[in-house]
């Protein structure tokens, strides 16, 4: 009997040994035969779009026989969408649909910011308007794409003057759409990012009541499936390193990146180099982002738009920045 026992427990411990050598090389190996990227057309990821031109990651990619496969959609929830149909392995987003995706049980996780711009979101009204602050929105038709990152700046804005939005009349539009309605009269006010803000201020028919300066720095977010992510981690690792390769292209050569990406982001060269200046393409993750992210979950569940609660430490997952010396 006792012969047994020692065989049934060398046995386990042998097995044991194995799942663990086996966890180790799916960690730091290569599984996938393709990365599917999901980008959207704006100037917050510009540093995947530097990359892209450049061909940085396929040439990496190569002698690993790995594919990159890029794939274009217009917002997140269409990305998330496609990860939750298992058609994409990295995408770029921002912070309110990454946790909109993770409130929803998707197994996703956070390896990254694509960047971060207090001042690429924005309350705005009609140049001429006589609003001049934000306690002047009271009882205001001001449009908001629910649920996203405009939406939460705008309670943020309100909030320190004193005001809910429970104190303006909200207006749900697509964030394309919003510019058109303000200078037709039928809103007083809207929350919108670029590139619709440089957009609007060239057109002459718009201006900035607040941004997020102070108040909300703007998180964008690199995403990845994380099934993925925990076999393939040297393509995840190698994404990373071409975006920070995209980032410091920009930092160095911004006329010349501003030239390259222009078609992507849908901008003329000369107003993409006005709107890199207002991003920081830095993907590290620092403790003040975590509270952002942090608070922007409160926010969400506060009001709905989420309803299950996110742990927004256990979202991010920091090993893969560590890996490339990003902290």
């Amino acid at each position: 009997m006792k012969k047994i026992i020692n065989l049934t427990f060398l046995t386990a411990l042998i097995v044991l040994v194995l799942a663990i050598g086996s966890y180790g090389k799916e960690s730091h190996g290569t599984v996938a035969k393709e990365i599917r990227i999901a980008t959207q057309p704006g100037p917050h990821y510009a540093p995947i779009f530097i990359a892209k031109k450049q061909g940085w990651l396929e040439a990496e990619l190569k002698k690993e026989k790995v594919n990159v496969k890029w794939i274009s959609f217009l917002a997140g929830p269409p990305i998330n969408e496609a990860f939750a149909a298992g058609q994409v392995d990295i995408g770029l987003m921002g912070d309110t649909p990454a946790i909109i995706a993770r409130a929803s049980g998707q197994d996703l996780r956070i390896i990254g910011l694509a960047s971060s711009g207090p001042k690429a979101l924005a309350v705005i009204v009609r140049k001429n308007a006589t609003i001049k602050s934000a306690k002047d929105l009271k009882g205001k038709r001001v449009a908001v794409t629910k649920g996203s990152y405009a939406h939460h700046l705008l309670a943020l804005v309100l909030q320190n003057s004193g005001l809910t939005l429970e104190d303006v009349q909200l207006i749900n539009l697509p964030v394309a759409d919003i510019g058109t309605v303000l200078n037709t009269g039928d809103i007083e006010a809207g929350a919108v990012w670029e590139p619709h803000i440089t957009k609007l201020e060239e057109s002459g028919t718009i201006r900035v009541l607040a941004d997020g300066t102070n108040i909300k720095k703007g998180l964008l977010v690199i995403i990845a499936s994380n099934k993925f992510a925990v076999k393939n981690r040297a393509l995840v690792n190698a994404f990373l390193r071409a975006y920070q390769r995209g980032y410091e292209f920009i930092k160095a050569n911004p006329e010349q990146a501003a030239e390259l990406v222009a078609d992507e982001i849908k901008l003329t060269p000369k107003q993409t180099l006005k709107v890199f200046a207002k991003f920081d393409y830095s993907s590290g993750i620092n403790a003040d982002d975590i509270e952002e992210l942090k608070k922007t979950e409160e926010f969400m569940r506060a009001h709905k738009i989420i309803k299950n609660k996110v742990n927004i430490d256990a979202f991010i997952d920091l090993r893969y920045l560590q890996a490339i010396g990003i902290k």
